[in-house]
């Protein structure tokens, strides 16, 4: 396992973030017990980087795999908040649950918001400067799929660590394509920034090309790490083969299939409250009904709690 330096954080990480969403309620909803036995597989074949938030749900499955564990295991959450009262609220909620004096990283949870963000979520951002500044927090910064607020963070001097979304097919891009957010990762990172990769598989639209998508999200310069999400041991084993340099035998390689969909049932009532959550503008409504594209849907399934008839299914 190769292990970096995300930025000028003094966070040394291994190159493979274990991303804690598709264990959650949002995607897979697995147990915290089958959750916390994969992720403390994963620490125990060296990974030491978790990436999680508020929304996903996961902090108990984090937990149950640091029980009794001793190695340094570095941990970013992040929060949708806009004020500073919501993201204290969110900051102690982590600390609570995880267990933790302090978490290591703490970013703004922005994926489609334009660079104002940090005025409009001014109240959340200050909080996050403070609870830095207390050593509640060791790092903040912002998750985002946006060009231009990659580019606007890395000219930030408080922003410690950009989340930003790259794969080799720049799919789930916002705001620009594939180059331009290598333009901006590229600027970032040589402020200094701390940068590890979101979606390089596209919320698994790329999982059928999962060697040549994480090489190429591995090898973008200024990228420190990627986060990938795991349900299984064995996609955990085999994300763990490609990170440490092997190759996947030809019976790993004809299980890579993208299984998920996003599904609107029947009793959907056609509100549009999916389609004004949805972070890639991937959601429209057509003749009162709920349309996912499938070329800007990244199968994230952050529109699922914005639903108030629970209609929506990532299966």
């Amino acid at each position: 396992m190769q292990y970096a330096y995300l930025g000028n954080s003094g966070l040394k990480v291994s190159e493979f973030c274990l991303g804690a969403l598709p264990m959650g309620p949002l995607q897979s909803n697995i147990s915290v017990e089958a959750g916390g036995r994969i992720i403390r597989l994963a620490l125990e074949n060296e990974v030491n980087f978790i990436d999680t938030a508020q929304l996903y749900k996961t902090y108990p499955h984090i937990k149950a795999a640091l029980k009794d564990y001793s190695e340094q295991v570095i941990i970013n959450s992040k929060s949708t908040a806009a004020t500073y009262e919501d993201m204290e609220a969110a900051i102690l909620e982590a600390l609570r649950e995880l267990g933790r004096d302090d978490i290591d990283m703490f970013l703004l949870h922005a994926a489609r918001v334009q660079p104002d963000v940090f005025e409009i979520r001014a109240g959340a951002w200050e909080c996050l400067q403070e609870y830095k500044q207390k050593g509640y927090i060791h790092s903040i910064g912002i998750a985002t799929h946006n060009v231009t607020t990659v580019a606007a963070a890395a000219s930030l001097a408080e922003v410690d660590i950009i989340f930003p979304l790259i794969n080799y097919k720049g799919l789930g891009i916002l705001e620009g394509n594939r180059e331009t957010m290598l333009a901006a990762i590229a600027k970032a990172a040589g402020a200094g920034k701390g940068l590890y990769a979101m979606k390089a598989l596209a919320g698994g639209a790329l999982l059928s090309e999962l060697p040549q998508a994480l090489e190429f999200t591995r090898n973008v310069p200024g990228i420190a790490a990627v986060a990938l999400g795991v349900t299984t041991e064995a996609e955990l084993l085999m994300d763990l083969k490609l990170f440490n340099g092997q190759d996947l035998s030809e019976e790993e390689l004809a299980t890579l299939k993208n299984n998920k969909q996003l599904i609107f049932m029947s009793f959907c009532r056609g509100c549009g409250a999916c389609a004004k959550a949805c972070v890639n503008s991937a959601i429209t409504m057509v003749e009162g009904r709920p349309q996912a594209d499938k070329e800007k849907c990244v199968l994230c399934g952050y529109c699922t709690p914005h639903c108030p008839e629970f209609a929506i299914r990532l299966k």
